[in-house]
């Protein structure tokens, strides 16, 4: 039946009705500091769900409640799917998951990126995903190479000057 024709008090489900957040369908690697920070953020859910429970009559909490155990069903679920990577047990020769690369553009400007898992990814910090464009033109690479990184703002051209 459609909702439209049910009277019960929307309020009442308010926010009860919230669309999964996406798994990726890769596999989930992971570093060492990314399956801490899983861990961490699902700790962290776990405890404010708690402590928003014996309230839970209040649809405002309600609502919050059900942002919580959305996205701990996502936490769960990723933490069940990780495949944890330590990088210093990876090779130094080439670009693999974990690796922290410097590189130089054709400006000669210098970017440093680090491969990590993809909810480990923060730009800001320089962190992309081992799935996103950058790190794929990068993996298998080594020291001395060159590439091409497509972008949608135009190819760049890169050369590898370390890998840590």
């Amino acid at each position: 039946m459609s909702r439209g024709f049910v009277k019960e008090d929307d309020l009442e489900h308010a926010g009860t009705d919230l669309p999964e957040r996406p798994v990726s369908e890769h596999p989930n690697y992971v570093t060492p500091t990314g399956l801490r920070q899983l861990e961490v953020e699902s700790m962290r859910l776990e405890k404010l769900r708690a402590g928003l429970s014996p309230k839970k009559e209040d649809p405002v909490i309600q609502q919050q409640l059900a942002v919580i155990e959305r996205d701990l069903r996502y936490f769960k679920a990723r933490l069940e799917q990780a495949i944890p990577v330590d990088p210093v047990n990876q090779p130094k020769d080439k670009v693999l998951f974990g690796a922290t690369v410097q590189m130089v553009d054709e400006e000669g400007v210098l970017h440093t990126f680090t491969i990590v898992g993809e909810d480990e990814a923060d730009i800001a910090a320089h962190k992309v995903s081992w799935v996103s464009p950058l790190a794929k033109a990068l993996l298998g690479h080594k020291t001395g190479d060159s590439l091409v990184w497509r972008r949608p703002a135009g190819d760049m051209t890169l050369e590898i000057i370390d890998i840590n």
